[in-house]
C-alpha cells in the first residue's frame, strides 16, 4: 500500500485507530463509465471541505482514532483485487477495528464480506449484509465474467450469506427479479423508501436480519442508489433515485449494528465532484454515527 493524500483526521496510527481506511482503485469490469478507480483518492481530497465537528451526534472527528492505510497496490485481474481486499479487511478484523472501504467498483464488496462472513459467523452464523444499491446486481454473470459490479449481490448470497438486503433498487433484468422471487431475496424498491420513509425500511430490513441471528452488519452503499440529480457522476446513473437525505438516514440508523462501510462507484469524471463530495461526507457520517456506540 501507498499514501499520497490521507482522509481527513486520519491522523492515528493504526495501533491505536479504532477506524481504518483503505482505498481499492479498480475498476476492470466496469460496463458503462470506466473512472471509478480514481476515486478513493479523490474523496479523500473532498473530505478536506468539512468542519471536524458533527452536531447531530456532537462528535469532533479530531477527538476519534482514525488511520488511513492508503490504497491497494493493484493491477487488472479481479480474484487478485478480491484476495487482496479479503486479505486487509480480514487483518484489520483480527485486531479489532472497524474497516472502512473507498471504491472502485462494487465487485470489491465481495472482498469484505468474506471476511466479515468469516469473522462473524463462528461458532454460529450471527452476521449480515445491508446494500443500499440501484442495481439488483443478481446476475449469475455478466459480459462473461461471474465476478463483475453487476453480480456481486448474487455471489454474495450464494457463496456467502444469504443474510443480506437490498435497499433502493430500481433497476435489474427480468431474470433478475425473477431470481429474487424463487430465492426469497430480501430487497426495498426505491419507491418504497420514498412511500414508507427510509426509517421504516431500515427497521424493517434490520428486524428482518435480527429473526435470522444477525446481530451485526456490513453496510455497503453503491452511490448510484442516489439520484443522479444530486450524484451524476457514479458508474450506472439511474433516475428516480434516493436522496442524500434518505442514504444519511440509513447511516444513521444502521450505525448501532454495522462493524464495517464501503462507498463504492463514485465516478469522478462525470460530474464537477458532487458526487466525490458526498461520498467522502457519508463516510465522516459514519465515523460519528458509528463512534456513539458500540459494535
Amino acid at each position: 500500500m501507498f499514501r499520497e493524500r490521507v482522509f481527513a483526521d486520519a491522523t492515528s496510527g493504526y495501533e491505536d485507530a479504532g477506524f481504518v481506511i483503505f482505498g481499492v482503485p479498480f475498476d476492470a469490469t466496469s460496463s458503462f463509465r470506466y473512472g471509478s478507480r480514481e476515486a478513493p483518492d479523490v474523496i479523500r481530497k473532498a473530505s478536506y471541505n468539512f468542519e471536524t465537528y458533527n452536531d447531530f451526534f456532537d462528535v469532533d472527528l479530531t477527538d476519534l482514532y482514525i488511520h488511513d492505510l492508503g490504497d491497494l497496490d493493484l493491477d487488472t485481474h479481479t480474484g487478485d483485487m478480491l484476495y487482496a481486499v479479503y486479505d486487509v479487511t480480514a487483518m484489520i478484523l483480527r485486531d479489532g477495528k472497524i474497516p472502512i472501504v473507498l471504491g472502485g467498483e462494487h465487485t470489491l464488496t465481495y472482498g469484505c464480506v468474506k471476511a466479515f462472513t468469516e469473522a462473524f459467523n463462528d461458532p454460529v452464523p450471527d452476521f449480515g449484509v445491508i446494500i443500499l444499491d440501484a442495481h439488483l446486481d443478481l446476475r449469475d454473470e455478466y459480459l462473461g465474467a461471474r465476478q463483475s459490479h453487476a453480480c456481486v449481490s448474487r455471489n454474495i448470497i450464494d457463496d456467502l450469506t444469504d443474510n443480506c438486503v437490498l435497499i433502493g433498487v430500481r433497476s435489474g433484468s427480468a431474470e433478475e427479479y425473477a431470481h429474487a422471487k424463487e430465492r426469497g431475496i430480501l430487497w426495498h424498491s426505491a419507491d418504497e423508501v420514498d412511500d414508507a420513509g427510509m426509517e421504516s425500511v431500515i427497521r424493517e430490513s434490520l428486524d428482518a436480519l435480527s429473526g435470522r441471528g444477525c446481530e451485526r452488519i456490513y453496510l455497503s452503499i453503491d452511490t448510484d442508489v442516489i439520484d443522479p440529480a444530486y450524484a451524476p457522476g457514479v458508474g450506472n446513473p439511474e433516475p428516480f433515485g434516493l436522496s442524500p437525505r434518505d442514504v444519511r438516514a440509513a447511516i444513521r440508523l444502521a450505525a448501532p449494528y454495522a462493524c464495517g462501510f464501503d462507498i463504492v462507484e463514485v465516478n469522478p469524471g462525470y460530474d464537477h465532484g458532487e458526487s466525490a463530495m458526498l461520498g467522502a461526507r457519508l463516510v465522516r457520517e459514519f465515523i460519528a454515527a458509528k463512534s456513539v456506540c458500540t459494535c
